[in-house]
């Protein structure tokens, strides 16, 4: 769910770079087979000064990636590079990828913004950006940029167009870019999910560090709080939105968490996370349910994994850690005892 966030901080450098007349390149993750740090659609922007956003791994291949991409600034020919790993578990992560893995990079020349996909990171709408890949056949040129309602853009050809606008729609929504065969050209599907979001209802100053972590992993972050003053920018500068409000909008005004959990359970959201002792936490389920049945699967409190915690900061970690495994649908296990790839869906 980073990508949303991290391409949203590439294009913006683009255009800052484009602006000032600077060439540039783009350095792409197109396909990942085995294990690796970063996954397809992760990007890696390099400047004529070899000043770099964005990465295409834990850091191992970003000298390797960043000297190609200086090279095609300076051809003006797109690439593709793979980088394999061998039977060397060492050498393999050193490589940034795991035992027998591969991860395949494709590198651009990029001389101009991209302003309608930054316009299209600014809403809360999936889309998909198809690009054909350097290969022997000619034929494919551009990008297209699809979403639900439209399809914009030119790849060369008509049947290039339609086949890869139905593929890239098929993808919409599933938060997996991937390459795939069309038409006899290789395809990259760089498919876009708006990032979910994560709404705190309460902006005291344990809500800080929670609020700046959950955008650092890809939240969309919105904070609601009845005191105008603890809504600041200064106070969450990564939030999107700051929600004055006491839950009386909401529904019928009671006491505050009463309020949200009231509304919170009639939305379609899968974590309900209350902060605070379990005796509490049941008092409050056990009026709200007074009113009527309760989901409860949905509610977590204590809110948090349970790895120890101390202060604000080891609470924010344990509770966004909460939340990711809800999200992937995975237990919160250790990874030791993961007797499959780390990348690889649990049965």
């Amino acid at each position: 769910m980073k990508q949303w966030l991290e391409t949203r901080e590439v294009l913006d450098r683009l255009a800052q770079l484009a602006q000032a007349g600077r060439r540039t390149a783009l350095a792409t993750v197109v396909r990942v087979r085995g294990s690796a740090y970063r996954h397809e659609g992760a990007k890696l922007l390099v400047a004529e000064d070899g000043s770099t956003t964005g990465n295409v791994s834990g850091g191992c291949l970003e000298q390797d990636v960043r000297e190609v991409c200086l090279q095609v600034i300076r051809s003006g020919r797109a690439e593709l590079r793979s980088y394999c790993s061998s039977a060397d578990e060492i050498e393999a992560w050193d490589l940034g990828v795991g035992c027998e893995g591969e991860v395949l990079v494709f590198v651009e020349p990029v001389t101009e913004p991209r302003p309608r996909e930054r316009a299209l990171l600014d809403g809360r709408r999936p889309f998909a950006v198809c690009g054909v890949m350097p290969g022997k056949r000619d034929g494919g040129r551009g990008r297209l940029i699809v979403t639900q309602d439209a399809v914009e853009g030119d790849l060369g050809s008509a049947d290039l167009n339609a086949r890869a606008s139905a593929q890239a729609r098929t993808q919409l929504g599933t938060e997996q870019s991937s390459l795939h065969e069309i038409s006899g050209h290789a395809v990259f599907f760089d498919v876009f999910l708006p990032p979910p979001q994560l709404v705190l209802c309460g902006a005291g100053d344990d809500a800080r560090p929670l609020a700046r972590f959950a955008a650092d992993v890809g939240f969309r972050v919105v904070v609601v709080d009845r005191r105008p003053g603890y809504l600041t920018v200064e106070r969450f500068p990564g939030a999107a939105r700051l929600v004055e409000s006491d839950g009386a909008e909401l529904s019928e005004r009671l006491a505050l968490d009463q309020a949200y959990l009231r509304a919170l359970l009639r939305a379609p959201v899968a974590y309900i996370g209350m902060l605070g002792p379990r005796q509490r936490t049941e008092r409050i389920v056990r009026n709200v349910s007074a009113a009527g049945p309760v989901d409860e699967t949905r509610i977590f409190g204590p809110v948090g994994l349970d790895i120890g915690t101390d202060g604000a900061e080891q609470v924010a970690l344990a509770v966004i850690a909460e939340v990711l495994a809800v999200r992937s649908g995975r237990r919160a296990d250790s990874l030791r005892e993961r007797p499959t790839p780390i990348h690889a869906p649990l049965d």
